[in-house]
């Protein structure tokens, strides 16, 4: 709820505003993503509009699965309008490898698990060839390291 100020906002209000929970507006505030806001004189965090579009930021990128890491270099580049935009391209350009990378992953795994469950005719869990493969990665057909 919006503080005396309407523009603004306690550390509730933020969240409500952004849609990010009150426990991940602190971690962010710890690691740095956000500025420490200014404190009432009874200590509260009391966050301005310019710390709701951040935080809006920071969620959409989590939303598109950025990594924190990612987030932080281009909340950096934001700071400076007039360079060329090709630094925040390439970070997107990797982004989206990575994305491909664990596409791929996943479809190898889902392939493998697919073909588990197909060749397992056992009716007890004794004969069982995916508690069988599960044992023993080497009875797998296809490369399926964690996505």
């Amino acid at each position: 709820m919006p503080t005396s100020e309407k523009n603004t906002f306690t550390i509730g209000g933020l969240a409500r505003e952004s849609g990010v929970k009150v426990t991940t507006i602190r971690y962010y505030e710890g690691i740095g993503l956000i500025e420490p806001p200014v404190r009432s004189s009874g200590g509260q965090r009391l966050y301005d509009r310019q710390a709701v579009a951040r935080m809006r930021f920071i969620r959409h990128g989590r939303d598109l699965g950025f990594s924190l890491e990612a987030i932080r270099e281009l909340i950096a580049l934001s700071g400076h309008k007039d360079r060329s935009c090709a630094e925040v391209d390439e970070i997107v350009k990797r982004h989206a490898s990575d994305v491909r990378l664990r596409i791929e992953r996943l479809q190898s795994l889902e392939k493998e698990l697919n073909r588990m469950i197909r060749e397992c005719s056992a009716n007890r869990v004794a004969e069982c060839h995916v508690m069988e493969v599960l044992a023993n990665h080497e009875l797998c057909e296809t490369e399926h390291l964690k996505a």
